[in-house]
């Protein structure tokens, strides 16, 4: 590989949230964050941006644009049009903002739980309220409960479906037909749909990511897609996204909210970065899902052997790998302390993610193998005591 994934990289006392959170001796492996430098191409990006050494106000470069129309044709088949993209802050403030526009406080969102841990967060902040359409599980697999979405979506204060494509924890790559129905029952119901494909690159094996707003377009219902190079090329740090929607109009006004927010223009140094990414950046992501999808067959290989109690979700995209553990008896929460406390290894609790994550929990392998040999290692100890 012309990439070195195994270097072990000192990140403890560099002010990371993952590394500096955890104390001296716990192995972090909670949050959505890789512990490997971005792409080389990146960083010679960054670097020649901090070296003019002027920081003043800029304009958005005519190649953002550019990026991100030749990014979704190349990886996702899908042709955007410049003025179908809206720059934004990240991906948060992103789904903040659209929330805000188009939502009042005391109106319902469907969340298809479990589901992203911030999703919760938006709308609690808001005053939003939270209509759960759980994923049905089966056999270590998760679909969606389509009668369910249909009896939620047809209430008349449920306006927004808050989508996760793909689904983060359970690593789930929706189909075609999925989708399909999606927009089927929310343009029905007049409900509008804001999908958050941030994982969107990382898909592994035969999968394929399909951008809602490929669907969408198909129907009469108002949606945004919302992306972003951050989890992919791991510079979170760096915040950047944009919006992607046929709809001028919803564009415009999100535009305003972010305005109103004081949040309408991209960091000028994450712009460069997200640039180099997208027209740069393909080898360097080939050979990481090669490294992300390995990590996982290690982990899911080092589970059958030592610890076969867990069931490990198959892993169809992003790098967090969803743990079956009910069979211990425990509470997610009863678990990831154990793990803390005697394994001496951070993982995320399932109820993190809402009810239905119970007795689950998530890892994050986005890591070099040693690293995640060592917190097999802690975990089977922990586990096995």
């Amino acid at each position: 590989m012309k990439y070195n994934f195994d270097e072990i990289i000192k990140r403890r006392g560099t002010h990371s949230v993952k590394w500096d959170w955890a104390k001296e001796d716990i192995l972090p492996m909670w949050v959505a964050d890789m512990d490997f430098k971005t792409a080389p191409e990146v960083i010679e990006a960054i670097s020649e941006k901090v070296s003019h050494g002027i920081f003043g106000y800029g304009t958005i470069p005519k190649d953002f644009h550019h990026s991100v129309i030749d990014w979704w044709k190349v990886n996702h088949g899908f042709i955007i049009e410049k003025d179908w993209i809206l720059p934004a802050t990240g991906m948060l403030l992103s789904l903040s903002a659209i929330i805000r526009t188009f939502v009042e406080p005391d109106e319902n969102i469907i969340l298809q739980t479990p589901v992203y841990n911030h999703f919760f967060t938006i709308l609690e902040n808001y005053g939003c309220h939270v209509v759960c359409n759980e994923l049905k599980y089966e056999a270590g697999n998760y679909t969606i409960d389509f009668d369910d979405l249909e009896k939620k979506a047809s209430d008349p204060k449920t306006k927004l479906l808050l989508f996760c494509n793909p689904h983060n924890p359970v690593g789930k790559v929706w189909t075609r037909e999925d989708l399909e129905k999606i927009a089927e029952i929310c343009s029905r119901n007049q409900v509008m749909v804001v999908s958050d494909e941030i994982h969107s690159d990382l898909i592994f094996n035969n999968h394929q990511h399909i951008p809602f707003v490929s669907i969408a377009q198909n129907y009469q219902l108002e949606s945004v897609t919302c992306g972003s190079p951050c989890k992919t090329f791991n510079f979170s740090g760096l915040p950047i996204s944009y919006l992607i929607s046929l709809n001028k109009n919803l564009l415009e006004q999100t535009h305003k909210t972010l305005e109103l927010q004081e949040n309408s223009y991209p960091n000028p140094i994450a712009m460069e970065a997200m640039i180099a990414a997208y027209t740069k950046g393909h080898e360097w992501m080939d050979e990481l899902k090669h490294y992300l999808y390995e990590n996982f067959i290690f982990l899911k290989n080092y589970c059958n052997e030592h610890l076969p109690e867990i069931k490990v979700i198959p892993l169809e995209a992003t790098y967090l790998v969803w743990l079956d553990c009910t069979s211990f008896g425990k509470t997610s929460d009863e678990l990831s302390k154990i793990l803390l406390m005697d394994g001496k290894v951070w993982l995320n609790s399932g109820t993190m993610y809402g009810n239905n994550g119970e007795g689950f929990l998530r890892i994050n392998i986005g890591c070099p193998r040693q690293l995640l040999t060592e917190g097999l290692e802690r975990l089977k100890k922990a586990l096995q005591e």
